[in-house]
């Protein structure tokens, strides 16, 4: 019987993390593949040792991605791929990659890097970013999940309060999209198909995003909505992607961040689909493919 290794960040006390790997182990199970959840730190990355037991592939749920690369070196298949996982976790290197490959999204400014006890408030940079994107603007950080550390800035003292916070993180400012403000849409891709999609809503806060307040309901995808989202999923090279949809002016889709790692209950809820499904069709596909 093929085995999987279901990684969770074990330092994460929240109930959905577990319940998320539960999801994937049912799927896998269905298939006559055995499930083995771990905890991140229940594998140790013993440079010098070798892994006992090793699983036919791993998912990795979590964003060690210094484990997903152990383990990759290691000689076992992982999903995502440990550069997906790093590439989608700092959003700042994400929106450079979308950037290259001429991904719709909101006007971007990368920050500079500034260190802690410095600054660079007289050079009349943040001048000029607030020139070039105006108020509200958002600033996200480089890591952040669930809709966490991104803000709305809609007056210059709040700007300059956040950038004088984030010295030594990376950051980026962003056009605010007043179209889709609390609004979105939630696409998970797999394998370069769209699996599901649902609308996320809501009447409190900018973010849409169930974990801040948000509803959702089912939603039919346009067929440029649908060609965006795997565009997006494409350009980051992420076999399973959430891929995160805003509402341009003209209601275009416009990609508001693509999650590597992305919660599935939610989406099943709303849906009854069980992207866990799909994506471990996919991982058995590829597998076959590689050892064929």
């Amino acid at each position: 019987m093929r085995t999987c290794w279901i990684i969770y960040n074990g330092s994460l006390q929240s109930e959905k993390f577990i319940d998320q790997a539960h999801l994937v182990g049912e799927a896998a199970t269905k298939v006559g593949i055995q499930p083995i959840f771990l905890r991140n730190y229940e594998v140790q990355m013993d440079l010098q040792g070798t892994i006992s037991s090793p699983p036919d592939f791993v998912i990795m749920l979590d964003k060690d991605i210094l484990l997903a690369n152990y383990l990759k070196l290691a000689g076992i298949p992982v999903f995502n791929d440990p550069d997906v996982i790093e590439r989608c976790d700092n959003k700042a290197k994400q929106y450079l990659t979308l950037a290259a490959h001429h991904i719709p999204m909101p006007k971007t400014i990368l920050a500079p890097k500034v260190y802690p006890d410095f600054t660079i408030e007289e050079s009349g940079y943040y001048d000029t970013i607030l020139h070039d994107l105006g108020l509200p603007m958002i600033i996200k950080e480089g890591k952040g999940s669930f809709g966490m550390k991104v803000y709305l800035i809609e007056t210059k003292e709040q700007f300059m309060e956040k950038v004088r916070a984030l010295r030594g993180i990376d950051y980026v400012f962003q056009e605010f999209i007043a179209s889709s403000r609390g609004r979105d849409i939630r696409v998970n891709v797999v394998g370069n198909e769209v699996v599901a999609a649902m609308y996320r809503y809501s009447e409190t806060d900018f973010r849409a995003n169930i974990t801040n307040g948000g509803k959702a309901l089912r939603i039919e995808l346009t067929e440029n909505q649908q060609e965006t989202a795997i565009a997006a999923a494409k350009a980051v090279e992420a076999e399973f992607a959430g891929v995160d949809l805003l509402f341009g002016e003209n209601e275009e889709p416009i990609v508001c961040e693509v999650n590597a790692a992305a919660h599935i209950r939610n989406i099943y809820t709303v849906t009854g689909i069980n992207v866990a499904d799909s994506m471990i069709a996919y991982i058995q596909r590829k597998l076959a493919a590689v050892q064929s």
